[in-house]
C-alpha cells in the first residue's frame, strides 16, 4: 500500500460557513433552470459505494465498536478480501490504485501503438513499449549489462572505486516529504530546499548500501537469520545466472560486508530526527570527518566538486561507510557491485532474472506469492521514469475542474478550521499561538497537478533499449537536480505525480500537495454523503495539514526554516502529549510479543489525531448548526467516524505487515483507524463505556491540536 506522509483533510465550508461538502457541487445540475425536481432527481449520481458512500456490508455489528473500531468498521470485509496474489497488502490505497494503473496503461497502450506519435507522446510510448518487448529482452540477454560489468570489473584501485561510486549516485532518496531514506546505493542524494538556509538549494547525503530493507535484518537473530540465509542464496543465485565464476563464495563476502555496512548505519529512529539530520558540512570536511573514501574522486564522479556546501544527514553513518571503502579489500567492493548492478537490472533482463528477483524480493521477503503482470510493472516503471509526462495525460483525461474546484475550496476551509483551534488551545501561551497562527496562515496548497510540467526533452528514449532507458531517465533526473544547486527553490515543483494515490506536506516549504488520483472513492466521492466525505478525504487532507505541526513539523516556521519558535514551557507540554501516544500506540500488538514503534511512528499518529480533529470540525461547521439526518439508523457522527475507518480498511501478508513494523514510520491501518478513542464526539456516537477495551478515561485521550 502506497504509504501517507504527512496525509490530508479538507474542510467544505466557506469564510460564511454556508458551503457543504455536497453543495460544492455533489449533484449534476439539472439540464436548464426550469427543469422539474423528478428530471433533477434522476440526473443526481449514484455513489460507488452503498447508498451514501459507505460500505455498510463491510462491516462486522458482532463485534462492538468500543472493542474494537476497525473490525466494528471492517470485519466482514476484511474476512471476504482475499489479497491479490500480486500484493503483500490489499486496502482503500489498492483499490484506487488499480483503476488508476488501468487508466495509465490505456495512455500508454494508446502512445504505444500510435505509430504517428510524437514528442512527448511518443517518449512514453516507446518507453512502454521497450519494456512490454519480452521476445526482444531474451534475446539481447545480458548484452545490456555487460558494459557496466566490465567497468567494475576493470577497477583497479581505491581510487577507481571511488569514483564509481560516486558515478553511481542518485536523486532516489525524499528525507522530508516522501521520509523515503532507502537507498541500495552506498550513498543517496536529495536535492531540496536548504532547511538552515531556506532561500537556497542544498545536497543531502543519506546512508545507504544495503540490499535488504534496514540494518535490523542483517543484525537480529531468528526470522532475520533465516532471511539473511535466504538473500545470500538469491544473491548466488544472480551471480551464477550471470556466468560468474565462485559464485557461492562471493555471495557470502557480499553479506559480511553489507552487515559491516549496517553495522555503521543509523537507526531507523535516529534517522528520522530531523533535528539530527542538520548537519551542515563543508567540501572539506569530507576528508576530515570521514576519512577513508577518496572524496576528490568520489565527488568528482558525481558531479558535486564544485558544490562547497553539503548537509550530511547521519555524520556517523557517513564515516563509517567511509572507513569501509578504505579497509575492505577492492575484490570485495567489486563482488558487491556486480550484484547490485544485476539486482537493479533484473526486470529490464531475460526473465529467468526477473523472476528470480521477484522470487526475493516479492516472496521471500514479503510474502507476495505473484509477480504482476507485466504489464502493471511496466506502468510502474514509466511512472518511475517519465511519471510527469504520463501525469500531464492522465489529468487531462481523468481530472476534471469541479473536482479541483471543489477540493480547493474545502483545503481552504480546513485550514481555516485547524487556526480555529489553534484559538481554543488553552494549554499554549499567546507568543506560540501567533507562530503557530502565522504558519497555518502561509499554508501553500498545491491540489490535482503542479502549476508548470516537467521538460523531457534532452531524454533519449529507444524503442528496443529498456535497460538503457531507465538508467538514461535515472541519469537525467539526477542531473535535473543537480542542476538545482545554486539556484533558489522552485515552490512549484512537485515531489509527486498526480497519478499517486498519497499526498504530501513539505515542511520546507509550508506546502501540502494533493495529487489528483487520490480524489476518487473510497476517499472522495461527490455523490456521497458529507459525513462520509469527512471523514475519509477530510480526515487525509486534516492530516497533512497538521504534518505542519506534528513532532518533525512543528520544528519548522511558518518560512520553512528549522527553526525553534516555542516557548520552552509550551514545547514540553507539546512534547508530553507526544509521549503519551507514543506510549498509547506502542501497546498495540500485532503479534505476540511484537509492538507497533510509537516513536518511530509519531508523527504520522499525531496528524492522524489533529488531522481527524480538524476534520470533524469542519464537518459541525458546515452544517451550521442543524441537526444531520439520519441514514440507514447511521447518525452523522457515525457516519464521520465510520467513514475514516473504512478509509485505513486494509489487510496484509505476515512478512509484509512484519517488515513494515520495523521500517515504515506509518503504524499499520488497523492501528490507524482506533486514533478515534482519542476524540470525545466518538464515544456518545457509538455508546463506549468505561470496561470496553479501546475506551480511555477523558484525560488520557491524547489532544495534540
Amino acid at each position: 500500500m502506497p504509504t501517507l506522509r504527512r496525509a490530508p483533510l479538507l474542510l467544505a465550508i466557506t469564510a460564511s460557513l454556508s458551503l457543504s461538502l455536497a453543495a460544492c457541487g455533489g449533484d449534476a445540475p439539472p439540464a436548464t433552470p426550469e427543469a422539474p425536481p423528478q428530471a433533477e432527481a434522476a440526473q443526481a449520481p449514484k455513489p460507488q459505494l452503498g447508498s451514501f458512500g459507505f460500505d455498510a456490508d463491510g462491516m462486522d455489528r458482532s463485534i462492538a465498536a468500543g472493542d474494537n473500531f476497525f473490525d466494528f468498521a471492517n470485519g466482514s470485509w476484511v474476512k471476504n478480501t482475499e489479497i491479490p496474489a500480486d500484493r503483500s497488502r490489499f486496502g482503500s490505497f489498492n483499490v484506487i490504485a488499480e483503476k488508476t494503473q488501468a487508466d495509465t496503461r490505456a495512455i500508454l497502450e494508446g502512445a504505444a501503438n500510435n505509430a504517428q506519435a510524437s514528442g512527448e507522446d511518443k517518449l512514453i510510448g516507446d518507453y512502454y513499449a521497450a519494456f512490454m518487448d519480452e521476445a526482444g529482452i531474451e534475446q539481447r540477454g545480458l548484452a545490456p549489462v555487460q558494459p557496466q560489468l566490465q567497468a567494475i570489473d576493470a577497477l583497479a584501485d581505491k581510487a577507481a572505486l571511488a569514483r564509481a561510486l560516486g558515478a553511481d549516485v542518485r536523486a532516489d532518496v525524499d528525507l522530508l516529504n516522501a521520509t523515503n531514506f532507502y537507498t541500495d546505493r552506498l550513498f543517496g542524494l536529495w536535492v531540496s530546499v536548504d532547511l538552515l538556509q531556506p532561500a537556497r538549494t542544498a545536497p543531502y547525503l543519506v546512508q545507504g548500501g544495503l540490499g535488504l530493507p534496514d540494518r535490523d535484518f542483517y543484525l537480529g537473530d531468528g526470522r532475520m537469520a533465516e532471511l539473511r540465509r535466504q538473500y545470500q542464496e538469491y544473491i548466488g543465485q544472480v551471480l551464477t545466472l550471470a556466468g560468474v565464476a565462485d559464485a557461492g563464495a562471493k555471495a557470502q563476502r557480499i553479506v559480511a560486508l553489507e552487515t559491516k555496512i549496517a553495522k555503521a548505519h543509523a537507526t531507523q529512529e535516529e534517522t528520522n530526527d530531523v533535528a539530527k539530520g542538520a548537519n551542515p558540512w563543508t567540501r572539506d570536511d569530507f576528508s576530515a570527518k570521514a576519512p577513508g573514501m577518496d572524496w576528490a574522486a568520489f565527488l568528482e564522479a558525481s558531479g558535486l566538486s564544485q558544490q562547497q556546501d553539503f548537509i550530511v544527514w547521519q555524520p556517523k553513518a557517513v564515516a563509517g561507510l567511509s572507513r569501509l571503502v578504505a579497509t575492505e579489500p577492492l575484490d570485495a567492493w567489486k563482488d558487491y557491485l556486480t550484484f547490485h548492478a544485476l539486482d537493479r537490472a533484473a526486470p529490464y533482463l531475460p526473465k529467468k532474472f526477473a523472476d528470480a528477483r521477484f522470487a526475493f524480493h516479492g516472496t521471500t521477503l514479503s510474502g507476495t506469492p505473484q509477480q504482476s503482470d507485466r504489464w502493471k510493472r511496466a506502468v510502474d516503471d514509466a511512472n518511475h521514469a517519465i511519471g510527469e509526462a504520463i501525469g500531464k495525460r492522465y489529468v487531462e483525461k481523468h481530472f476534471d475542474a469541479r473536482t479541483k474546484e471543489r477540493a480547493d475550496e474545502m483545503a481552504k476551509n480546513i485550514i481555516a478550521a485547524f487556526g480555529k483551534r489553534i484559538d481554543a488551545l488553552d494549554w499554549m501561551s499567546p507568543q506560540t499561538k501567533a507562530s503557530a497562527k502565522a504558519k497555518v496562515a502561509g499554508l501553500k496548497v498545491g491540489m490535482g497537478y503542479p502549476d508548470s510540467w516537467r521538460d523531457y526533452s534532452g531524454l533519449e528514449i529507444k524503442r528496443d533499449d529498456p535497460l538503457g532507458n531507465a538508467q538514461r531517465a535515472e541519469q537525467f533526473e539526477y542531473q535535473r537536480n543537480l542542476a538545482k544547486l545554486g539556484k533558489a527553490p522552485d515552490h512549484g515543483e512537485w515531489a509527486m505525480l498526480p497519478q499517486t494515490i498519497n499526498a504530501m506536506n513539505v515542511p520546507l516549504e509550508n506546502r501540502l500537495v494533493f495529487p489528483a488520483a487520490i480524489l476518487q472513492p473510497p476517499f472522495f466521492d461527490g455523490a456521497a454523503d458529507d459525513a462520509v466525505n469527512y471523514g475519509a478525504i477530510g480526515a487525509v487532507i486534516g492530516h497533512e495539514i497538521s504534518h505542519g505541526f506534528d513532532n518533525a513539523g512543528a520544528l519548522f516556521d511558518d518560512t520553512g526554516r528549522l527553526h525553534n519558535w516555542w516557548t520552552p514551557q509550551d514545547l514540553e507540554k507539546f512534547n508530553a502529549a507526544g509521549d503519551a501516544l507514543a506510549a498509547q500506540f506502542s501497546s498495540y500488538e500485532p503479534f505476540p510479543g511484537v509492538h507497533v514503534n510509537g516513536r518511530l511512528s509519531l508523527g504520522e499518529n499525531i496528524a492522524d489525531v489533529a488531522g481527524l480533529g480538524t476534520a470533524y470540525d469542519a464537518y459541525q461547521l458546515s452544517l451550521q448548526g442543524k441537526p444531520g439526518q439520519t441514514l440507514e439508523g447511521f447518525t452523522p457522527d457515525q457516519r464521520f467516524f465510520l467513514g475514516f475507518a473504512q478509509a485505513w480498511r486494509s489487510k496484509s501478508r505476515e512478512q509484509a505487515l512484519r517488515n513494515s513494523l520495523l521500517t515504515d514510520v506509518h503504524a499499520p491501518g488497523q492501528f490507524r483507524a482506533l486514533t478515534v478513542r482519542n476524540l470525545d464526539a466518538w464515544y456518545p456516537a457509538f455508546e463506549v463505556k468505561e470496561g470496553q477495551k479501546l475506551y480511555l478515561a477523558p484525560e488520557k485521550r491524547v489532544k495534540v491540536w
